[in-house]
């Protein structure tokens, strides 16, 4: 071969070389923006809800898997009544577990400091994704924040030579760390807004969430022609509690009264404490006079059994009742000054009840 076309060769395969380099750079850069997209839509996240939704859905879409879960370490079930407070269903995102230990959902997570990545056992990671058959490989990226973990981040696909344990975990752990942060800090706003809605001797949603849900009830009735009922539950001789046992005493007297009445109430009921020894409840789909047969169990719950002190002393509680109920006509648009006469309604028939001897159930048809 001659000088000239060693030349012509070496230079044809510089040029094939560059091209093999380019088309790499390119792909990599390719995923590169992909991923910048991914991560920046995860932190654009405006609730836990539709976080969840990016990483399940996103993921899945944007790397082409088969399957995402998340698994989030909640013994207490905060996180997951958090989410519920935000219209999270549990049940249609079965993608999203709340656990109360990752230990036994798979061998790995005894020692999983970062992200795991091999094949697929059933044995060992079917409880992982619960709802996906037939996977080969699988990455399971560890969530943590400041040294406490909050769950895991699993992703399944069918081509076995996806997740190798022969390919770098750097991408992969630093998603890990973007996803944690992004937790972290629904978790911290669905907490701070709860905070505000949420009455903090009783756990029950206060005036100013009962508020917000009655014009969401109202119009939802209105949209569904159908009746929304209320009651209104007074502690009777309330201040005979505080003036002989004390105020600390008073608030055990409120916070099992709470719980007798929470233990009545329906899931698709709304229950607040609407100040002071009062209590309100919505009940959707409910017309006044089928609400009594609840507001009678509640009456008999609280005044079954004395309240037992810490003290040792124990305080007979009854409650006062009264309810109203509303079905929105459809041309109504003024639904606040609708909710305002729900509540004045309840409110006098509350008073009949305190003055017809107390412990007893009033509504405008009885």
């Amino acid at each position: 071969m001659t000088p000239k076309r060693d030349e012509v060769d070496q230079t044809r395969r510089l040029r094939e070389q560059l091209a093999v380099l380019r088309r790499e750079a390119e792909h990599n850069e390719s995923i590169l923006r992909r991923a910048q997209a991914r991560e920046i839509r995860l932190l654009q996240a405006g609730s836990m809800v539709a976080l969840f939704n990016e990483i399940v859905d996103g993921l899945r879409e944007s790397h082409g898997l088969e399957a995402v879960t998340l698994v989030l370490l909640d013994p207490d079930n905060e996180i997951r009544h958090l989410a519920m407070g935000e219209k999270f269903d549990p049940e249609g995102r079965p993608e999203v577990m709340f656990v109360d230990s990752l230990i036994g959902m798979a061998p790995q997570f005894a020692t999983l400091y970062r992200s795991w990545l091999g094949p697929y056992i059933g044995a060992d990671h079917r409880l992982l994704f619960p709802a996906v058959d037939e996977l080969a490989s699988l990455a399971m990226l560890p969530l943590r924040r400041k040294d406490r973990l909050l769950g895991s981040l699993n992703m399944g696909s069918v081509d076995d030579r996806r997740f190798t344990r022969h390919h770098g975990t750097d991408f992969l752990d630093h998603l890990a760390n973007v996803t944690a942060v992004c937790l972290e800090n629904a978790i911290n706003r669905a907490r701070l807004f709860r905070s505000g809605i949420t009455d903090v001797l009783t756990g029950w949603n206060n005036r100013r969430y009962l508020q917000s849900r009655l014009a969401e009830e109202l119009a939802r009735a209105q949209r569904m022609d159908t009746p929304l009922a209320c009651l209104l539950i007074d502690v009777d001789h309330f201040k005979r509690v505080n003036d002989r046992y004390g105020h600390l005493a008073g608030d055990e007297v409120l916070r099992e009264i709470a719980d007798r009445v929470e233990g009545e109430v329906r899931a698709s009921d709304v229950a607040a404490r609407y100040g002071g020894e009062e209590f309100a409840l919505l009940l959707p789909e409910t017309r006044a006079r089928d609400a009594v047969g609840l507001a009678d169990r509640i009456r008999q719950a609280v005044s079954r059994t004395p309240i037992l002190l810490d003290g040792g002393a124990r305080v007979a509680a009854t409650v006062s009742i009264g309810i109203s109920s509303v079905a929105p006509p459809a041309g109504v648009i003024d639904l606040k000054s609708l909710g305002e006469q729900l509540i004045a309604e309840a409110d006098v028939q509350l008073y009949r009840a305190k003055n017809s001897g107390r412990d007893s159930v009033c509504w405008e048809g009885g």
